[in-house]
This record gives C-alpha cells, sequence and structure tokens, in this order.
C-alpha cells in the first residue's frame, strides 16, 4: 500500500474538501497523511512515495506558507511522484482550469524553486454566509467584476467532482 503525504493551505476548506475526495478514492491502495502548511512542521520524508501540495488562492495568491513549504522541501518534492493542486475560483471558467491559461500557476512556477512535474486545477467553492464582512464584500466585488454570483445568502460549490476523480486516478497510477 502507498504512503501519500497531502500538504494543504485552505482558506476556507474547499481545498481540504478536494484531497478528502482523493483519500477516498485512493482508499484501497494508498494511505494518506495530512500535513497543514499552515502549522505543522517537520516531514519525515523516508515514509512517503508519493506527496500532494494543494493550496488556494485568496485576493490573488497563494499564502506565503506555500512557497515557505516547497522552498524548504524542494530537493525532496522533486525526488518522488508530486503534484500541485490549485483551488480557485476563477476556474469555474471554460479554460481558466488549464495550467497553460492560469496566471495563478505561471506566477507560482517564476517564484517557486519547486517546478511539479504534475499539475492540477479545481474551481472552489463560493461561501458567501460563512465568510467574514470584509471578504464577503470584497468577494462580491469581485466575482461582481467577473461575471459571477453576487447573491451573499448563497453558497455555490464550481468543483467539478469528475475531474477531481480522473486526477486522482491519474496520479496514483503514475
Amino acid at each position: 500500500m502507498q504512503k501519500i503525504l497531502l500538504a494543504y493551505s485552505s482558506r476556507d476548506g474547499q481545498t481540504q474538501k478536494i484531497l478528502t475526495q482523493l483519500e477516498k478514492q485512493w482508499a484501497q491502495e494508498a494511505n494518506c497523511d495530512w500535513y497543514d502548511l499552515h502549522g505543522d512542521s517537520e516531514v519525515n520524508w523516508a515514509q512517503y512515495d508519493r506527496v500532494i501540495v494543494a493550496a488556494s488562492i485568496r485576493y490573488g495568491r497563494f499564502h506565503q506558507c506555500v512557497y515557505q513549504f516547497v522552498s524548504q522541501y524542494q530537493l525532496e518534492l522533486g525526488q518522488m511522484p508530486a503534484a500541485f493542486l490549485c483551488v480557485n475560483l476563477t476556474a469555474r471558467k471554460p479554460g481558466k482550469d488549464l495550467p497553460e491559461n492560469s496566471v495563478y500557476i505561471k506566477k507560482f512556477l517564476k517564484q517557486s524553486p519547486w517546478q511539479p512535474k504534475q499539475i492540477a486545477i479545481f474551481a472552489g467553492a463560493l461561501r458567501y454566509p460563512k465568510y467574514r464582512w470584509f471578504d464577503r464584500v470584497m468577494i462580491q466585488l469581485i466575482m461582481k467584476m467577473t461575471g459571477g454570483e453576487t447573491d451573499t445568502r448563497k453558497e455555490v460549490e464550481y468543483t467539478d467532482w469528475q475531474k477531481v476523480g480522473a486526477f486522482g486516478e491519474t496520479f496514483i497510477e503514475k
């Protein structure tokens, strides 16, 4: 049975939800350990066969802890099958869920010493009722400018779960 490290930075929980779905999908083939990029410390890399680094976008960027992690562990990430997952609301639009069309991925690859061989982008979720006032107003403004949902009473999950499943199959087989 394979051992997979799920290293994540999640702001509102959708990144964790995607990783939870992958963990369930791999239940017969792998055991997963979770690593919170916002607080966990050391990693015992010798026990892992694969790793996923998953991070969400807020206000156009990844949290700084993502860059700290990939800088600290770039050697280890480069020596095993590893993937980078980006979760964002822009990916709800056609073509914006492709690495070659993602400004977030282009920026990440410029700033990161680790250059992942496998990258996936998934649309996140809009959770207006759960946001603090400032975040709700700012995200509503961004959604208005980009033609998205602006009703602050709503929650909308844009994640394409079939795409998540297809990624899971590819990642576990490589």
